[in-house]
């Protein structure tokens, strides 16, 4: 195999190929199932898990701003989508309702049917924050509940949502397998070798699957078109970012400068009115109304 320049020692898991590689294969499938039940903290634990079709869920990785990588069932045959979502939507919580839709018309059975269903649970693995009213909460786990009674109205239907720049915990911090599978997450595509706090099993074989000098020449190669594809991506989203900041600042700027030009004119008007000026020719010198005027 010809000689690579690398970069980066490890995959970046979010890109669509990154994910994918870690999540999204049979032979990597007990990562999956070990990242899963540690968002679950062991009320559903999953044993085995089946992928399942996911060419109706998205179109090409170019096209979508959400990547949805995985579509399985565990034993129970209870659904499980789990989504990379990369920047912010308008409407990312309806884009999560309409996909959970899939699942859910799924289990629609021809002929007599009493209409059970097997629960279905929504994971969405966020690189943006939605709520800014609490900068240290991060995981939420969604249902529907009685406004009255305030207790969970239908408990098969759970959207997962981790706000991934809120997670900011160093090695040393970390207390679970929930925690290590956020950081592993954050800081995979940064870290040159494997933390001291990952000494799980499971951790053993995640740096491994993600070592990119152990890549194939395919699998490489897709890789770093991934990779364009992700950080054309995030370049355009800084990029409007900046543009917006420049902007806000400059109209604060401006807004400043009327809001001055605004007080001296008041302050003018109050001197003028106090050596007993006429109103109308306040007005003219200052540029307020006479209402303005009167009310100083």
């Amino acid at each position: 195999m010809e000689s690579r320049e690398l970069r980066d020692r490890y995959v970046n898991p979010y890109t669509d190929f990154g994910f994918k590689k870690l999540f999204g294969t049979e032979i990597n499938k007990d990562l999956l199932i070990s990242f899963i039940n540690s968002l679950l903290h062991g009320r559903e634990v999953v044993k085995d898990l089946t992928y399942l079709n996911t060419e109706h869920l998205g179109i090409s990785e170019a096209d979508r701003k959400a990547v949805f990588d995985v579509y399985c069932e565990n034993e129970n045959g209870e659904k499980i989508l789990v989504e990379m979502q990369r920047g912010i939507q308008q409407y990312f919580k309806d884009r999560s309702l309409y996909y959970a839709t899939f699942p859910i018309r799924e289990q629609g059975q021809k002929g007599e049917w009493d209409y059970q269903l097997k629960s279905v649970y929504i994971i969405g693995i966020l690189n943006f924050t939605f709520d800014k009213d609490n900068d240290n909460y991060f995981h939420h786990e969604v249902q529907l509940f009685d406004n009255q009674t305030k207790e969970v109205f239908y408990d098969k239907l759970t959207f997962i949502y981790l706000e991934m720049p809120k997670f900011n915990k160093t090695e040393d911090e970390l207390t679970d397998m929930f925690e290590k599978w956020l950081f592993v997450l954050r800081n995979l595509s940064r870290l040159m070798e494997r933390p001291k706090a990952l000494q799980e099993r499971i951790f053993t074989k995640l740096f491994e699957a993600a070592e990119i000098a152990k890549f194939t020449k395919v699998e490489y190669d897709n890789y770093e078109e991934s990779l364009k594809i992700y950080r054309d991506w995030k370049n355009t989203i800084d990029t409007a970012k900046k543009i917006s900041w420049e902007e806000g600042h400059e109209k604060g700027k401006e807004e400043g400068k009327e809001e001055g030009r605004e007080e001296k004119a008041a302050e003018m008007a109050r001197s003028l009115k106090a050596e007993g000026i006429p109103v109308n020719i306040i007005a003219k010198c200052s540029g307020l109304s006479e209402d303005q005027i009167n009310t100083l």
